[in-house]
């Protein structure tokens, strides 16, 4: 869980939004632009996000990938969207050698990957707009940001203490790049819902939370997803390994590990 933190003082006009989709509070913090053009980008941007859940919704029956998963529906029948999941998610099932997959209780369910996916699309929408400098989108804990609340300021994310409920385990910031995601994998907020693709069964590991630092909010998901089922030691081993990735674990102990880089990103 993640929130987001921007100066205020002269700070370029913000226009700021929240939708509740996908079973979450989806919120929306744009810098610049001229307002009507941000207002009816905003509208995309939000309206994206309801056709993601319309597509992907294993809890809808007339989803497009509750039909697939039915076999009433083949890929090339389902909107492009569908498709360009699929994919994404059997790379991310490569990349992480299975600790991440779209069928991790055997019925096809790449929800895993959607909401970090649509945040990052609807974040891009959004810069899209002329003179737009900064946005934010926080989907449920896990943040998109791209560029700057202003010129002098950078984005800061909260991450907050598996332990200690309103306390901060840190504050990453966005210091020194345009593009910034931070995703948070965990049990605190939602209690044991990690799969563990092995077994089907929920994830016994010795972790508490598992933050990721990237630039992209599909893949930083993803990889906090199956760092945690991997577990604290091989998480972090794995984490390493991944180019443009910084991380921050929380065990049950208490204990907190980071990899090599995450210094520079502390705020």
């Amino acid at each position: 869980m993640a929130d987001t933190v921007a100066e205020e003082a002269e700070a370029p006009a913000a226009v700021r939004h929240a939708e509740e989709v996908m079973g979450t509070v989806f919120s929306f913090d744009v810098r610049g632009g001229e307002p009507d053009a941000v207002r009816a980008a905003l509208a995309e941007a939000v309206a994206g996000l309801h056709r993601a859940d319309a597509l992907f919704s294993t809890y809808r029956e007339d989803s497009e990938v509750s039909r697939l998963a039915r076999g009433e529906l083949t890929v090339s029948r389902c909107a492009p969207e569908v498709a360009e999941v699929l994919e994404l998610a059997a790379e991310a099932e490569r990349v992480s050698e299975g600790w991440f997959s779209p069928r991790y209780q055997g019925p096809l369910d790449p929800t895993g990957i959607v909401k970090g996916w649509a945040a990052e699309r609807a974040a891009r929408v959004l810069a899209a707009v002329a003179g737009v400098s900064g946005v934010s989108v926080n989907g449920g804990g896990d943040v998109q940001l791209l560029g700057a609340p202003d010129p002098q300021r950078a984005w800061r994310v909260g991450v907050a203490d598996p332990l200690r409920p309103g306390g901060l385990a840190a504050v990453i910031s966005a210091a020194g790049t345009a593009e910034l995601a931070v995703a948070t994998s965990g049990t605190a907020e939602r209690g044991a819902h990690i799969v563990d693709p092995r077994t089907g069964r929920s994830a016994v590991t010795d972790l508490l939370a598992v933050t990721v630092v990237g630039p992209r909010l599909t893949w930083a998901d993803c990889w906090a997803t199956a760092a945690f089922a991997m577990g604290s030691r091989a998480g972090l081993a794995w984490l390493e390994s991944l180019p443009d990735v910084e991380a921050l674990l929380i065990t049950a102990g208490d204990e907190v590990r980071c990899t090599g880089g995450l210094a520079t990103r502390l705020g």
